[in-house]
């Protein structure tokens, strides 16, 4: 018979996971419901589909993508790391198939089918790129005898040469700018931040000359009159017309004729029927996962920990706010979904392993073996 003071492992984990992160992450996903029944019924029709397919989907994928972060949540680091290693060897290997075998889609190959299921590959690519890259950070600052920092550099190197093949220029953005954020943090030599941040301008600098879609768009971002801004100049009157307060739910008309309403601009349709004051409520509670995350982060004293939750509230942050800086046209236009919010099966599915790694991480643990190694050289030095 199993005693009254021993915990089971979901007590165990209820009271060690940072319950403020998960509320705010379970409210993402009950908005991105509510959001998509108010975006994406117009497009639907406009396909010929039932009026609420894309909602359906929607709850169809939340389920797994619940059990997922649910499931990744119980992990140790040890399994994070495993599991990171598992997805990203998986992941890539369908990356590079999909230059093989994947369908060209608006000038990129990003999407396999499998199985009658569209799958995008790079989505679970993001998160587990960010913990291997965390690991070998962590590790290159922890042993001598590993070369942490030439293997996250291989890394990078290894992940973004199929993306830029595809060519997916916002994934490959997106990860070297989290990648750049962990070797700052790691304690690198700013030498060596300001070279990378160099190095990225040029890999800028070389898509606009040679990927006339990456041209186009920042042309169009530059200059509104050198080519079509249907879609932004109508994402900027959804927030005119909606105002603070919104026109109400199913009142909206921009919707109606935005092809991506339910995908890339769903920050805009929420702003015309729910009004700003929905759009900035949204806004806070993104900002409640980053802050707490990173306050989290610095709190761990395992330095893979640390880094790994700094990484991926780095991944959710920057994609969301891409996400919702080009609905108000404050950067150029971008595949990129809103986290939980946007419709989207791979999109949801490797969020939710993202944040189940970051629910993970920062479960409060005793203090570790290596911690505590610190600390006894420390005071032996001291006391000598």
């Amino acid at each position: 018979m199993r005693s009254r003071l021993e915990r089971t492992p979901f007590a165990d984990w209820w009271w060690t996971v940072d319950r403020l992160l998960l509320v705010a992450l379970c409210i993402l996903m009950v908005a991105g419901i509510v959001l998509g029944m108010a975006g994406s019924p117009p497009v639907a029709e406009r396909l010929g589909l039932a009026t609420f397919h894309f909602v359906n989907r929607q709850v169809m994928y939340l389920v797994p993508a619940g059990i997922v972060m649910l499931v990744v949540s119980f992990f140790t680091p040890r399994h994070v790391r495993r599991a990171a290693l598992l997805i990203y060897v998986v992941g890539m290997a369908m990356v590079v198939a999909t230059l093989l075998f994947g369908a060209e889609v608006k000038g990129g190959r990003r999407w396999l089918s499998l199985a009658g299921m569209t799958i995008q590959p790079s989505e679970f690519v993001k998160p587990a790129f960010v913990v291997l890259a965390a690991w070998a950070f962590s590790e290159g600052g922890r042993r001598t005898d590993v070369p942490g920092t030439i293997i996250g550099f291989l890394l990078l190197f290894v992940t973004i040469t199929p993306l830029v093949m595809q060519p997916d220029i916002g994934q490959t953005t997106l990860l070297a700018l989290v990648w750049t954020g962990l070797v700052f943090l790691s304690g690198l030599h700013l030498f060596w931040v300001v070279a990378l941040g160099g190095f990225g301008a040029l890999g800028l600098f070389a898509a606009y000359h040679l990927l006339p879609h990456v041209a186009a768009r920042i042309d169009r971002f530059m200059n509104p009159a050198s080519g079509d801004t249907f879609q932004i100049d109508n994402a900027i009157d959804s927030f005119v017309q909606g105002g603070w307060l919104g026109k109400g739910p199913g009142e909206g008309t921009v919707k109606r004729i935005l092809p991506d309403s339910h995908t890339d601009f769903i920050f805009a349709v929420t702003a015309e029927e729910f009004g700003i004051v929905m759009c900035l409520t949204l806004i806070l509670v993104f900002a409640l996962v980053v802050l707490r995350g990173l306050v989290l982060s610095r709190r761990n004293e395992e330095p893979f920990c640390r880094l790994a939750a700094a990484g991926l509230v780095m991944l959710f942050g920057l994609q969301s706010v891409i996400n919702m800086a080009v609905n108000v046209h404050l950067m150029p236009a971008k595949g990129m979904t809103l986290p939980f919010i946007s419709y989207g099966g791979s999109s949801l599915i490797s969020l939710a392993l993202a944040m189940g790694f970051l629910l993970a991480v920062t479960r409060r643990r005793p203090r570790s073996e290596y911690f505590d190694r610190i600390v006894v050289t420390r005071n032996e030095r001291g006391s000598a």
